[in-house]
């Protein structure tokens, strides 16, 4: 059992990846960490080093995303909700048929939002609390073969800071929503896609691994900001060519020059050291 006062963490798609990463950061920081997956037994094997708690949530259940907000604060003091749960299709939109666009947005946008509604029930309460919301670069900028991802982060974006601003207007002021916009990460999400050409936006910059991610995402529950964008370069980069789209439309075809480029650098540097 938690001890009363205990700071406890909400992570989302935890069962691999920046989810394990983050929950396995935030354990070591010192936080009761709740890991959830839509795979109940992969997320009860990734929690067991971690203190054992674990969750089956589907993120597009709203009701189950309240009972595991209501779970957490049993255990404790609710004071992170950590949105990472995200699914990837890349290609032209007009290659997704409906399910898949479905797909992209119930998860990406609206399964987040409902993890963050479930959590400011819990958190507006308390009168304080933190929802952390893992965007993507691809929410700052459209990126190119990951059109209507990009769509559904963009939607969790606006989503996030216009709750921001209504929880201020509310008088809510020590319940934060923040948003970490990380470039391309080497997680299983890409694993496959190094020979996909809907995927080169995501091998145009620096390929992150989970683990600094993660820690970026520890430094944030800590000190809450509306966006953040890791490397911070790369956010004042992709900003600069949102707010200048015919520039942007002009330079797609090095986008993908460079894309291409980093998805052979990344392939060298997954190979075994003696086949390279």
């Amino acid at each position: 059992m938690t001890p009363p006062g205990r700071r406890v963490a909400v992570v989302t798609g935890a069962a691999g990846g920046l989810g394990h990463a983050i929950a396995t950061a935030l354990h070591a920081d010192g936080w009761s960490v709740l890991l959830t997956d839509l795979d109940p037994t992969a997320v009860a094997a990734a929690a067991a080093p971690l203190g054992g708690w674990s969750a089956a949530l589907d993120v597009r259940d709203e009701g189950a995303c309240a009972a595991v907000a209501a779970s957490a604060a049993a255990r404790g003091d609710l004071a992170l909700w950590v949105n990472n749960a995200g699914v990837l299709t890349t290609g032209p939109s007009w290659e997704h048929d409906g399910p898949t666009r479905r797909r992209l947005f119930d998860v990406n946008a609206l399964g987040a939002m409902n993890g963050t509604l479930a959590a400011l029930a819990v958190m507006r309460g308390q009168g304080h609390g933190h929802v952390l919301n893992v965007v993507s670069l691809a929410g700052l900028i459209a990126a190119p073969g990951e059109t209507v991802y990009a769509a559904s982060k963009h939607a969790l974006l606006a989503f996030s800071l216009g709750t921001l601003s209504d929880l201020r207007i509310a008088g809510y002021r020590r319940v934060h929503v923040s948003c970490l916009c990380p470039d391309g990460i080497w997680t299983p999400m890409l694993h496959d896609r190094l020979a996909d050409p809907g995927a080169v936006a995501s091998f145009t910059g620096s390929m992150l691994t989970a683990q600094r991610v993660a820690a970026r995402a520890v430094r944030l529950a800590h000190r809450p900001r509306p966006v953040v964008s890791l490397p911070r370069w790369r956010g004042a980069q992709v900003r600069l060519l949102d707010a200048l789209p015919r520039l942007a439309l002009a330079l797609t075809p090095l986008v993908q020059a460079v894309g291409r480029a980093g998805q052979r650098r990344q392939h060298r540097r997954s190979m075994p050291p003696d086949r390279r």
